[in-house]
């Protein structure tokens, strides 16, 4: 899962990164509004932490822009803006949610991931495809009842698979989402990890979930 943060004290957004990392997050980061408004087109990304007071563009202007271009991303300010006005007009602007800076860690990935599974329409943090079930609340996945054992990396995989699912998605994609995979540069390792994916997925099955668009990349389909 991939998050931006844009936050211009930089110990703490450095200490956010960290945390968020520590966490199993991708983490982009920037230190103002500008930089953090074309990180966010030009980027996919499942959430933005960002800052109001920030320079060059503030996080309303942000927020603003953003939605009148139909960029939905779900978007958390952390501000040290404690006004109930300026938190009923972020609302407003189109974030989804807000949060007073000082602030408990805790509470910020509490958060993260209520608008982060919002985006994704789930409940409680579990995803289905068909007969598969991820549980991201105790990492567990299942097909047709039946517990199915994956590494990290393989997890990360299919959880981006089943995010997207019905929707094709490139080898670059997947590289960008999945930590430390892209660092490496090669799409390769992505080829790797959906055959050992296959293999405890979809082997003994009939349907064949994980399926190739040639010349494109991978979807999880759950029927024909």
């Amino acid at each position: 899962m991939r998050l931006l943060v844009v936050e211009d004290e930089k110990d703490l957004n450095r200490i956010i990164v960290k945390e968020l990392e520590s966490e199993g997050y991708l983490v982009d980061s920037c230190y103002d509004g500008e930089s953090g408004f074309d990180y966010l087109c030009l980027a996919e990304y499942d959430g933005v932490i960002l800052d109001i007071m920030i320079p060059k563009m503030d996080g309303f202007t942000i927020v603003k822009k953003a939605r009148s271009r139909g960029i939905t991303t779900p978007i958390l300010f952390l501000s040290a803006k404690s006004d109930v006005n300026d938190i009923v007009r972020g609302l407003d602007l189109g974030a989804d949610d807000y949060m007073v800076k000082p602030f408990e860690f805790k509470e910020l990935l509490a958060r993260i991931r209520m608008i982060t599974r919002k985006k994704a329409d789930v409940h409680e943090n579990v995803y289905v495809c068909g007969d598969l079930v991820v549980d991201c609340n105790d990492c567990s996945v299942k097909r047709a009842g039946k517990l199915i054992e994956l590494s990290p990396k393989e997890y990360s995989v299919l959880l981006y698979l089943i995010r997207n699912q019905n929707i094709v998605v490139t080898r670059e994609q997947i590289e960008a989402n999945i930590w430390d995979i892209g660092r490496d540069g090669s799409s390769n390792l992505i080829d790797v990890y959906i055959r050992y994916l296959r293999k405890k997925i979809d082997e003994g099955f009939e349907f064949k979930m994980i399926q190739t668009i040639r010349g494109v990349g991978y979807v999880l389909k759950k029927s024909e």
